[in-house]
């Protein structure tokens, strides 16, 4: 007898896609106005999808929480890629990567990596491995161009973009959105070479990232 042909997994419904990225995108814009903390059932009614929904595509909180992290690691990865893929001027391609970055929020990412998060997730740790290296790169071009003072790393780019894009304490969270991108190009400004001032310590690169 001929062996049955094996089965392929059925692939996604459309509604079923769409209900999964309606929650993903609630469930960031929450996290962000709200915090980790955030109901889930208040996730679902702004996504318009029932609890049974949520639960269906995400057993817990750990994984939405890890999806949303994922997803908004991906979208960075996406506009350094785009930035690489410019033959212009390499450092008008970076300040439009950072601005970017900025707008995918990615300063909400540090309180939503609790300690109960698995942070070395293999998902996790692919969207961290391809951001780090699109970024290293696109910074990279910048410097081989002399236009990126040679003194800073991934590390410190990152994290002054985290601390540019989250409101100060106290503050409206939406209102503070129209100062970030006049602060950031502030920012840019100084990382220009050559550089007026020399920097104390030393360029922060990945693994000090990672280990702050």
């Amino acid at each position: 007898m001929t062996a049955p042909a094996p089965r392929k997994a059925p692939r996604p419904r459309a509604d079923a896609l769409r209900n999964r990225e309606r929650i993903v995108t609630a469930a960031r814009e929450m996290f962000v106005e709200h915090g980790p903390d955030v109901p889930l059932d208040e996730i679902a009614r702004r996504a318009g999808v029932g609890n049974a929904t949520v639960y269906r595509n995400f057993p817990d909180r750990d994984a939405l929480v890890r999806e949303v992290v994922c997803s908004v690691m991906d979208r960075t990865a996406e506009a350094a890629e785009l930035a690489l893929a410019e033959t212009g001027d390499a450092f008008a391609a970076l300040e439009r990567f950072v601005h970017a970055a900025a707008d995918e929020r990615i300063s909400a990412l540090c309180p939503m990596v609790s300690s109960t998060f698995d942070q070395h997730h293999p998902d996790l740790e692919a969207a961290r491995e391809r951001v780090e290296q699109l970024v290293e790169e696109v910074m990279g071009r910048a410097k081989a161009a002399g236009q990126l003072r040679p003194d800073v790393g991934v590390g410190d780019l990152m994290i002054v973009v985290a601390q540019l894009s989250r409101p100060p304490a106290g503050t409206d969270c939406m209102r503070g959105d129209r100062f970030v991108h006049r602060h950031l190009q502030l920012l840019l400004d100084g990382l220009r070479a050559p550089a007026r001032s020399a920097l104390p310590g030393r360029a922060v690169g990945i693994r000090e990232l990672r280990a702050s």
